[in-house]
């Protein structure tokens, strides 16, 4: 599964090999690395060499050193990494701004490409978030509703905007979470996109990209009610 190197870029390899293995789960995110000694016999490499691989992968965000727990894997992929950094430093109108963009691609690509498995997941979602409102469970219907919107970009069958968006759901799922705690109204119903569905189950684009334009709009006006009524707070 290692192998050892026998190019002139070493730190290169082994952090290309270490990658790989990060992203067949041979490390899972969270799983601390072997002892330096086990991975420099394994790779075949000097400590120098296998420290400067590691301090590469850090940087990419890849892997993580903690005090007292080693190096630990910290993201499956340097594109994800670097968006969660970002992601974390961007005001919360700009993340709207790129879920509108991403999600009405997505509704437009996934008109196109969906499959009768992936209507079945969306339809799927949508009947238990009417089983969670009707018991007043907002918190699974929160969940519910992420994982639809990341079915529908799943649906688009584009692995780019998937790997794009993916950063973007803890951001969303805390920003709900924020509108549930705050007294703003929040219209739970809207919450189902049952008309969304239907739009890329009949495959109409033009209704898809037109229901996300519209859902993100009153998205954007209880965020800025959000922000008002905690700015009268503080």
């Amino acid at each position: 599964m290692i192998k050892k190197t026998n190019r002139i870029n070493l730190v290169e390899q082994v952090a290309n090999q270490i990658e790989q293995l990060i992203k067949s789960e041979h490390w899972k995110v969270g799983d601390r690395l072997p002892p330096e000694m086990e991975l420099m016999e394994q790779f075949g490499v000097s400590r120098n060499t296998l420290r400067e691989a590691i301090r590469a992968l850090v940087h990419a965000g890849l892997l993580e050193t903690k005090q007292g727990s080693g190096t630990v894997v910290h993201s499956t992929n340097a594109l994800e990494a670097a968006l969660k950094r970002y992601v974390k430093k961007s005001e919360l109108m700009e993340i709207l701004d790129v879920r509108l963009a991403l999600e009405k691609q997505a509704a437009q690509l996934a008109s196109d490409n969906r499959t009768e498995a992936d209507l079945l997941k969306l339809e799927g979602y949508i009947q238990e978030s009417q089983q969670a409102v009707k018991n007043n469970d907002y918190e699974s219907l929160i969940e519910l509703d992420i994982r639809f919107h990341q079915a529908v970009v799943s649906s688009s069958n584009n692995q780019l905007l998937i790997d794009l968006y993916e950063p973007l759901v803890e951001i969303i799922y805390s920003f709900v979470q924020d509108l549930m705690k705050m007294n703003v109204p929040y219209k739970y119903e809207e919450e189902l996109h049952i008309e969304l569905f239907k739009a890329i189950r009949n495959q109409d684009k033009v209704a898809a990209a037109a229901y996300v334009e519209n859902y993100m709009e009153i998205l954007r006006q209880e965020i800025v009610e959000m922000i008002e009524e905690k700015q009268q707070h503080e």
